[in-house]
């Protein structure tokens, strides 16, 4: 069978016990459109800050209950699971420099991947792995 897309973008929830640094980052600093925040549909509760990354939308989750379990920190191999994700840019230089220059970490350098394909990764105040990838 396979999916039937009703979007062509995809939710990503990020759950943080650091709200307002989190939406400073994509808000701010990425420049992602900020929507009104809404409550957590889950048991505990919270509230989700919803972000668009283009067709995209970016949910910064503050539970009212954040469980014990830490996030383990490190490149994409260091753990299982979803360890970042890529946002196509047509300004890799200046964008990698402006998170440079707000104070986050730079993980990996504009660099070339491979013949065509530009990269660079930073992280986000929790210490997820953002890439920025450019086609050329």
């Amino acid at each position: 069978m396979g999916v039937e897309l009703t979007s062509t973008g995809v939710d990503l929830g990020i759950i943080t016990a650091n709200p307002e640094p989190m939406v400073t980052f994509y808000r701010d600093v990425l420049g992602f459109r900020q929507e009104p925040d809404t409550p957590f549909p889950a048991p505990g509760g919270g509230v989700m800050h919803r972000l668009w990354c283009g067709e995209s939308l970016i949910k910064i989750v503050a539970p009212n209950e954040v469980g014990d379990a830490e996030r383990v920190p490190g490149p994409p191999a260091a753990a299982r699971g979803i360890r970042y994700f890529t946002i196509s840019v047509s300004n890799i230089d200046a964008l990698t420099s402006a998170v440079a220059e707000a104070g986050y970490k730079v993980v990996v350098p504009v660099m070339e991947a491979r013949p065509g394909v530009i990269i660079s990764m930073v992280e986000d105040p929790d210490g997820n792995w953002v890439e920025f990838l450019n086609l050329t």
